[in-house]
């Protein structure tokens, strides 16, 4: 018969803890620790032990009660803070944001950037090598990914961080005011408008702008030993592959490529330079209107250099938006914030636009 002391506590190798191979020795030390991360010191630690602990631990309390209270929770915390900080929107936009906001992947990498699966106690050793490959598979992101990365996140990461949420919100009388203020920090960055302009949904992306142009998109899956296979074909030619282990991260990553491979196809491609002195306050906004009366896709943004020492960062920053004669695409200048360099991009598409 297993005993609590039996269960093994999580340790996977990651740089956002100073010791990295440190072993926690036991509950008591990983619910002082969680309530560091928390800034939160609980009424009942018994609640933050039931969950950090696994189902693979038969002979404990696990966090599944605690989870399924953690995801309707966070669920209408989010809900109230997309609600209050964007009046604007339309129930179809806040129901993206909060859903990009409590994704698997999201609380999967909440879970890594703060350490909180090394505080777990579990008896299934399969947990350390997937929870392992996945931390480091998120070090090597150059940007936070949440519609998914390399590798599909580890439910039991987004579990965790569901039922320390739990623990928190039961622990303070079902606050969900002080949950709120107790857990947003963990949850930051909170993905926002401009992020999901920035990242917009591969599949989602690719289906829309096909339908603009016309064309048909159709999605085929197989596997292959241990691997799923997803392929892209538009109006019957075939355009590219992905493999992953799930078939859901296939398909996201052969969107991904089809959406390059179709662009850099395109008919024409619009790369202008930014005039001097002609810098436009809230160019993005004014863009992301323009797209919109256009009917054309949403500007996706990204970083296309880095520039200079950590303490004097500078970047240069593009912008694309896909129409049907091609791909407009234009570089801004350097800046000092990548919301600026945005900006400076922004910029540019417009006096671009405007002189085309």
């Amino acid at each position: 018969m297993q005993s609590p002391e039996s269960c093994a506590i999580m340790s996977c190798p990651t740089t956002l803890i100073a010791d990295e191979d440190e072993e926690v020795a036991d509950m008591e030390t990983s619910v002082k620790a969680v309530e560091e991360i928390l800034n939160y010191k609980f009424n009942k630690p018994k609640l933050l032990e039931e969950a950090l602990t696994h189902s693979s631990c038969i002979d404990s309390v696990s966090y599944q009660r605690l989870e399924f209270v953690g995801d309707a929770a966070l669920g209408l915390a989010i809900t109230n803070y997309v609600y209050l900080a964007y009046p604007e929107l339309d129930q179809g936009q806040l129901s993206l944001l909060r859903a990009a906001n409590i994704s698997t992947e999201k609380l999967a990498r909440v879970a890594v950037r703060h350490g909180l699966y090394k505080y777990v106690r579990h008896n299934a050793t399969a947990l350390d090598g997937k929870v392992k490959e996945f931390v480091v598979t998120v070090e090597q992101e150059e940007q936070a990914e949440f519609h998914g990365g390399a590798m599909k996140a580890p439910k039991v990461l987004a579990d965790i961080v569901e039922s320390v949420a739990a623990a928190v919100y039961v622990d303070c009388g079902f606050d969900l005011k002080n949950l709120w203020l107790i857990f947003r920090g963990l949850l930051e960055p909170i993905i926002t408008v401009d992020l999901l302009e920035e990242q917009p949904q591969p599949v989602t992306m690719l289906y829309e702008l096909c339908q603009k142009d016309g064309k048909q998109v159709d999605i085929k899956h197989w596997r292959k030993g241990e691997r799923d296979i997803a392929s892209i074909y538009v109006d019957g030619q075939f355009i590219t592959s992905a493999s992953s282990e799930n078939k859901e991260n296939a398909k996201l990553h052969a969107a991904k490529a089809a959406l390059q491979k179709l662009a850099y196809k395109s008919t024409g491609k619009t790369n202008t330079e930014v005039e001097p002195n002609t810098e436009i306050d809230g160019a993005k906004q004014k863009l992301h209107e323009l797209c919109g009366r256009k009917k054309w896709p949403i500007p996706t943004y990204r970083i296309e250099k880095q520039i200079g020492p950590a303490h004097d960062r500078r970047f240069i920053c593009s912008v694309q938006v896909p129409i049907a004669e091609g791909l407009l695409f234009v570089k801004g200048e350097e800046k000092s914030r990548v919301k600026d360099a945005e900006n400076s991009a922004a910029s540019a598409m417009i006096w671009g636009l405007q002189g085309s």
